[in-house]
């Protein structure tokens, strides 16, 4: 069983991770609307995993006996001047999910939920592979600047697959 201030913050996590889906959702959206199609199947992927996520937050928030609050899902802005700034933003929102994932490190090991803290491990190792995922696809967007580079490498990102991690 899990404290009741874990359980809180748990349910703030739930939150965020249904955020991100719903983030990664505008963020495709934005990208078929311009013609990005393989960024949009990128971003549509990341939807999916983020879902995921929520919902592996969700199974263990039950599993030790913790009340689930859905709260309200923030709405995201979804509009962008460039490519670019589309990745920029998902890299800036993966390093403040991995501060948060830090942060409830923090609180399972001050209050010796060491059952917490085991399972935070796998979300703090995801987030080294989503902001070096997205750290990669911005350092080649910036390498090929405003070209038709671009196409290329939104070609390479619709190959993504649905079970690949970000």
């Amino acid at each position: 069983m899990i404290s009741d201030k874990m359980t809180a913050e748990l349910n703030i996590q739930l939150n965020k991770e249904f955020y991100s889906a719903y983030l990664y959702l505008g963020m495709s959206t934005w990208c078929a609307d311009v013609g990005y199609n393989g960024s949009a199947h990128w971003f549509m992927s990341q939807y999916e995993e983020e879902r995921a996520h929520a919902l592996k937050v969700y199974k263990y928030m039950l599993d030790q006996g913790g009340k689930i609050e859905l709260l309200t899902i923030e709405q995201p802005e979804i509009k962008y001047d460039s490519l670019l700034q589309c990745f920029e933003d998902s890299l800036h929102h993966e390093q403040m999910m991995t501060e948060s994932f830090n942060e409830l490190c923090d609180l399972a090991l001050n209050q010796k939920d060491h059952a917490s803290y085991g399972f935070f491990q796998w979300f703090v190792e995801e987030q080294i592979e989503e902001e070096a995922s997205v750290g990669e696809i911005i350092a080649k967007l910036k390498l090929v600047g405003d070209g038709n580079g671009i196409f290329m490498i939104d070609n390479q990102l619709a190959s993504r697959s649905d079970t690949e991690s970000a």
